[in-house]
């Protein structure tokens, strides 16, 4: 599913109207859609009470048509005209030909009958401000968004549905004005907007359903972000025949590991085991071998040699070089440590020429090439590779601040990509997956639970395990980053988002294949 920008949305519709279908039929497809959504989302519907805010524009238009619905349907609407609607509006003469209770902000002193109807409302639809709002939010759209507020901070069972984005996100960049208010749920028309995927705006959007309101195919075919879906990734899910044995499955071979980071190496091991690789070997110091293994039991090992104790020995990279020929992906960097050693370490392995399988490289493996001296480290690192960074490795990869890099996560995780020839694995809410051709695809999925220790091990060890079977870069990082957020989200379901282990998360990843594998085709 395409995930667009304001811009390639006005041009959507505007080729729509081109080849048949008007702005008007688009109107009404999209208000009886976001109607539906929430009539789905009510349960008992007959009776209750819901308020439509109503805006100026097209946004305004399709809360209209949604209300018109809604009544006809058997709810308690009411229309509260936010601001003044165009003379001769057709979707207004509509709604009051059907005898849809309306108000108007202007004719509503101290916003009376606003308070009245919100005090009894289940849903209000907030359909004011759509992808083109332009200006602060002032005045009386900004009062009745307050009284919104306060309504919702003193009825927990009133809820907030947003038509297409929350009134004064912009949809390119996730900003939001400081009257926007804080959905529920999103229902986005057609296409998901770039900006609900961003901080700060994912914060007000809530859960965000996609409306199809019928747009004609193949008018999205420039568009170059896509969001992860069921569907897409049960395609992508390595085939596995009944003949199959562990080779058949590849074998993942897993640098990792110092003395004060013994949980990484097993975490990201046991990772690429559970998506499914046939055979998976960690090396790593030789001291540490015995407790890792008493956690990772099924991988085999390769014990490197030491500089200190739980600290390898840079002359150690010869025993991985040698064994690299038997494997088909490579995972480095997963509690490594930045020992002077280690980094010796690493820059034999990674900067000096050798012949690598498709490598996945993970937090202090990018804390190394962050650091890396002399020519940019991408001259020396040729290897086909995923990068996984959370927001503050990219700021030092990056030479950005970190908040910078949060505000424009797509543009950057793609402007990434491209300059390091690398597929760029962005971590956070939405994680972005961006590859050097200037495509991009974004995650789902955003969940606080996964925002604790070992969570990106694991994500690092399921990347490189899909790489082993076969997969693509990119197909494998998306494929990586879809069933590990799946297994969190199944996990949230289960424990809540509060003392969720990565331990938690790395023994679900099989229910959360088996779950995409049974997805239906949408």
């Amino acid at each position: 599913m395409k995930i667009v920008t304001s811009q390639q949305m006005r041009r959507i519709e505007e080729h729509s109207a081109d080849v048949g279908v008007s702005t008007d039929t688009l109107m009404e497809n999209a208000g009886r859609a976001v109607a539906e959504h929430v009539r789905g989302r009510m349960g008992r519907f007959t009776g209750e009470t819901i308020v439509v805010l109503v805006g100026p524009g097209n946004n305004g238009g399709d809360g209209l048509v949604a209300a018109r619905h809604l009544y006809t349907w058997g709810a308690r609407t009411l229309v509260y005209l936010c601001t003044p609607r165009p003379a001769g509006d057709p979707q207004l003469d509509a709604v009051e030909e059907r005898g849809v209770p309306t108000a108007k902000a202007e004719d509503d002193p101290g916003l009376a009958r606003l308070k009245n109807s919100l005090s009894r409302a289940r849903i209000v639809l907030d359909a004011v401000l759509g992808t083109g709002r332009s200006r602060p939010i002032e005045g009386v759209v900004a009062q009745v968004f307050a009284e919104v507020h306060a309504a919702r901070a003193g009825r927990a069972e009133l809820e907030t549905v947003a038509l297409d984005v929350p009134s004064g996100l912009d949809s390119d960049t996730g900003a939001v004005d400081e009257a926007t208010p804080v959905a529920d749920v999103t229902v986005t028309l057609g296409y998901p907007k770039v900006g609900l995927f961003q901080m700060p705006g994912a914060e007000y959007a809530g859960r965000i359903e996609t409306a199809y309101i019928r747009i004609p195919p193949g008018l999205d075919r420039d568009v170059t972000v896509d969001l992860i879906t069921d569907n897409w990734a049960r395609k992508a899910l390595p085939k596995r025949g009944l003949a199959s044995h562990k080779g058949s499955f590849g074998k993942t071979l897993v640098v990792a590991g110092s003395r004060n980071y013994l949980g990484a190496a097993a975490l990201a091991t046991t990772a690429a085991a559970r998506v499914g690789s046939g055979l998976v070997t960690l090396a790593l110091p030789a001291s540490l071998q015995a407790a890792v293994a008493a956690r990772a039991v099924e991988a085999t090992y390769i014990p490197l040699a030491e500089s200190e104790p739980g600290v390898v020995s840079p002359d150690a990279v010869e025993d991985v070089i040698r064994a690299l020929p038997d494997y088909d992906a490579l995972v480095v960097g997963c509690g490594v440590g930045q020992a002077e050693a280690t980094r010796a370490f690493l820059a034999r392995l990674m900067l000096a020429g050798k012949d690598l399988p498709p490598t996945v490289v993970d937090a202090d493996g990018l804390n190394f090439l962050a650091g890396v001296d002399g020519p940019p480290w991408w001259e020396g690192f040729t290897t086909g590779a995923v990068v996984t960074p959370h927001p503050g490795e990219m700021a030092r990869l990056f030479n950005k601040p970190a908040a910078d890099v949060q505000r424009r996560r797509l543009g950057v995780a793609t402007e990434a990509a491209a300059r390091w020839n690398k597929v760029t694995v962005l971590k956070g809410a939405y994680t972005v997956v961006a590859e050097p051709g200037g495509t991009a695809m974004v995650s789902p999925f955003a969940n606080a639970g996964l925002a604790s220790a070992g969570t990106g091990d694991v994500l690092a060890g399921a990347i490189g395990g899909f790489l082993s079977q076969g997969l693509s870069l990119n197909a494998a990082a998306s494929l990586g980053v879809y069933v590990h957020g799946l297994a969190g989200e199944m996990v949230r379901d289960d424990l809540g988002d509060a003392g969720m282990l990565a331990s938690d998360v790395l023994s679900c990843l099989p229910r959360a294949i088996k779950r995409t594998k049974a997805a239906l085709t949408v």
